[in-house]
């Protein structure tokens, strides 16, 4: 039987649990949601032990992964993943980039360094950008009011529906993908303003009104969202998983949201 141990049973990894689950899978998990305590160190060994594949979710924290310093020594011989992020790539002023690019020139230094140390261990690191959802999509900011329009042109990002996550994740579980960096992403990079655009149509309400980025009151991290400007070329992931995204655009992945 294949057993899976996840470190950070979040929102994109609890999907991928139960997508395991439903195909036979055992799955262990730390995090509020999952079975194991984190910080109880011999139970977690105990599965590590049990487990034949191991995925984290864990985000870097104080420039370094609690996964790897707690429990690197102990994922010899495993089938390994990792969800990491594009932001490894900085910016790259609205230019392609793909799995060849370099990483660690932006603002995401501490989790370039947790991407390059799991790469070293011969993980699966799979890269994610913007990651919506049921209950996490552009059409919950404009219900709740929080949507915004930034005056920024040229600005594109890219994004992933976390179905499509789970099922690229499920596809290098299945073919045992070599190790490496993945990009996951859709095949449109966009700006967020065509993304919040199609939620009001698809609402039927009016867009909010267009912004400079001062005058929109964004958090710290909003703001540092919109300093980087890519493409995330996907073209690997499809060739080496032979997958490709249910949702290929935020059109099809909004409408099946709303």
């Amino acid at each position: 039987m294949s057993r899976l141990l996840i470190f950070g049973l979040g929102y994109t990894a609890t999907r991928i649990a139960a997508a395991l689950r439903a195909q036979g899978w055992q799955v262990q998990a730390t995090g509020s949601a999952g079975n194991l305590d984190f910080a109880d160190t011999a139970a977690v060994r105990a599965a590590l032990q049990a487990a034949t594949h191991v995925l984290s979710s864990v985000p870097p924290a104080d420039d370094s992964d609690p996964v790897l310093d707690c429990y690197g020594d102990a994922l010899s011989g495993h089938w390994l993943g990792y969800l990491s992020s594009t932001g490894v790539y900085g910016d790259a002023a609205g230019a392609w980039v793909d799995e060849s690019a370099p990483t660690g020139g932006g603002r995401r230094t501490a989790r370039a360094a947790a991407d390059a140390r799991w790469l070293a261990l011969g993980a699966r690191v799979f890269r994610l950008p913007g990651i919506y959802g049921p209950c996490r999509s552009a059409l919950d900011r404009v219900r709740a009011g929080k949507a915004n329009r930034i005056d920024l042109p040229g600005q594109v990002f890219s994004r992933i529906h976390v179905d499509d996550i789970v099922s690229a994740v499920v596809a290098a579980l299945r073919r045992d993908a070599a190790p490496g960096a993945y990009n996951l992403a859709d095949n449109l990079p966009t700006s967020q303003n065509m993304v919040i655009e199609e939620a009001c149509r698809l609402l039927d309400t009016e867009p909010p009104p267009l912004r400079s980025i001062d005058d929109a009151g964004l958090s710290p991290m909003a703001r540092g969202f919109y300093a980087e400007n890519r493409r995330v070329a996907n073209g690997k992931a499809k060739r080496v998983l032979g997958w490709t995204p249910l949702y290929p655009t935020f059109r099809e992945g909004l409408a099946a949201l709303r």
